[in-house]
């Protein structure tokens, strides 16, 4: 029997050539969930109604929120701390989480400005949340994200990334591990609020030049649940991509394995399912 998951790309509304891309792999049925960056300066109602009429007479896309927290994007709000007007860079945002140093006033503020601004965007609120570069799964963060969630989306679902393999499977994948730990508060937070969750979670390998996305894919679907989520980031490279994003070349990697024959079949071969 078939077993459905979603296959979710991350980053729409960070540049055109992004967009794009998900666009039409959502069209060629070789995705099924995207979350959005509404404080990407690309993103705006016009990318927001392409993205919907993908759903006109079916559903085709889940869409998400992708709440972003990370530099060199920059917030909605009077949002502090911040570098030369932007959020501060992933590293210094984790190490000042850890050491419990946000207001979280100011973080609740800032994630109640995203999802009105996509509710602006697509007239409704989330199909689920998610963040950029997980910073949704922080300490600190996590709680000001599942509070507004709950309050803001209560129908939507959260992503959280536990993996599904054994420990000794996953000694070679560092982040993997870091988002797995981070989960586990994550997972049990969200469950005292009764928010769901994804039931597992896959997609993280080292963004290295020269990593080989056709071959490490298949290694994501191992063990996977009915419900789980692989994350992804295809796209086209265009200079807007290049000035805010270190994920470059690989994007279009990606894209090219999900339009080929390759990705379908791996699908098939362990029972899995799109639709």
């Amino acid at each position: 029997m078939m077993r459905r998951i979603w296959l979710c790309a991350d980053d729409y509304g960070i540049s055109g050539g992004v967009n794009t891309a998900i666009r039409d792999l959502v069209a060629r049925g070789r995705l099924n969930a995207t979350s959005v960056m509404v404080v990407a300066p690309s993103f705006s109602r016009a990318e927001a109604d392409s993205l919907a009429t993908l759903n006109a007479d079916t559903q085709r896309v889940a869409i998400g929120l992708h709440l972003t927290l990370t530099g060199p994007l920059k917030p909605l709000t009077q949002y502090a701390p911040v570098s030369n007007g932007a959020f501060l860079p992933l590293a210094t945002t984790l190490r000042l989480a850890m050491q419990q140093r946000f207001d979280m006033a100011a973080l609740a503020a800032e994630f109640r400005a995203q999802f009105e601004a996509f509710a602006v965007a697509f007239g409704r609120p989330p199909d689920f949340v998610d963040g950029h570069q997980h910073v949704h799964l922080f300490p600190q963060m996590r709680q000001a994200a599942l509070e507004t969630t709950g309050w803001m989306a209560p129908q939507a679902w959260m992503r959280q990334c536990g993996s599904v393999l054994p420990l000794h499977r996953r000694l070679a994948d560092p982040k993997g591990l870091l988002v797995d730990w981070l989960s586990r508060e994550f997972r049990a937070r969200a469950a005292k609020l009764g928010i769901a969750t994804n039931p597992a979670f896959a997609g993280t390998y080292a963004f290295r030049a020269n990593a080989d996305f056709a071959t490490l894919f298949p290694g994501f679907l191992e063990g996977l649940p009915a419900g789980a989520l692989v994350m992804c980031h295809p796209g086209h490279v265009d200079a807007e991509l290049e000035r805010l994003d270190p994920l470059t070349t690989l994007r279009e990697r990606e894209y090219a394995y999900f339009c080929s024959d390759a990705f379908p079949e791996a699908l098939k071969a362990r029972d899995l399912t799109l639709n």
